[in-house]
């Protein structure tokens, strides 16, 4: 097993992405996508900027009633 120093961007981003599974949202999340929905960005580029799945934006947009550009 390698040392977290010699870390691939892959390895990286991978752990990142499973230390955020289930996380409850913060306030500081959900403006950041009310305000990126409100700009009409899509939701690939939304995904990318909160690193969090598409799937979970998709629901906490329905579950605020936030509409998103793909989901129209």
């Amino acid at each position: 097993m390698r040392t977290p120093e010699i870390w691939t961007k892959q390895e990286r981003l991978v752990k990142e992405r499973f230390e955020r599974h289930r996380q409850p949202w913060t306030g500081e999340e959900l403006a950041k996508l009310k305000l990126l929905a409100g700009k009409g960005m899509a939701l690939t580029a939304i995904s990318k900027a909160l690193i969090r799945s598409e799937e979970s934006i998709k629901d906490r947009a329905k579950l605020d009633g936030i509409g998103i550009a793909k989901l129209r």
